[in-house]
């Protein structure tokens, strides 16, 4: 077993480049880092930044996110899982018992000031299962399930 912390290394990436970014240039810039994304300002020319969604297991887009601020990032098992005797296991384990989450979504997208508030809200929803949208209804912020 190994502990992987690419998730909020990622995360806190794309936040220190968008700070980086912001010291060079005052434009808006979409920084993305294997889907974990955040804009450095709002757009000047146009309202949003369209950001395509895929479809979990698929190549085609599923949707649009309309990021006018902040940063999503998602959390999911649509690319790192296991099948075993047709029982698909989640590269996401439930701390409490070492084994991956049951009933969880393939993937939730949330939206937030940044991409490490976005990365930590979206794994906590992840761990609770098939609790997840109830979790995030809660918490009273931009998200999308799949």
């Amino acid at each position: 077993m190994e502990i992987d912390l690419g998730g909020i290394g990622k995360e806190y990436a794309v936040d220190c480049f968008v700070q980086i970014s912001r010291q060079i240039t005052g434009d808006s810039v979409l920084v993305n880092f294997g889907g974990d994304l955040a804009l450095t300002a709002p757009c000047k020319h146009k309202k949003f930044w369209s950001v395509g969604r895929l479809l979990t297991g698929s190549d085609k887009a599923y949707g649009l996110f309309q990021l006018y601020r902040g940063a999503i990032a998602t959390s999911g098992d649509a690319n790192r899982y296991l099948l075993k005797n047709a029982v698909r296991y989640s590269h996401i384990l439930n701390p409490k018992t070492g084994w991956p989450v049951i009933d969880a979504p393939h993937t939730v997208s949330v939206a937030a000031d940044t991409c490490i508030e976005a990365g930590m809200m979206s794994t906590l929803a992840m761990l609770r299962g098939g609790q997840a949208e109830e979790f995030l209804k809660m918490q009273d912020i931009a998200y999308w399930i799949d």
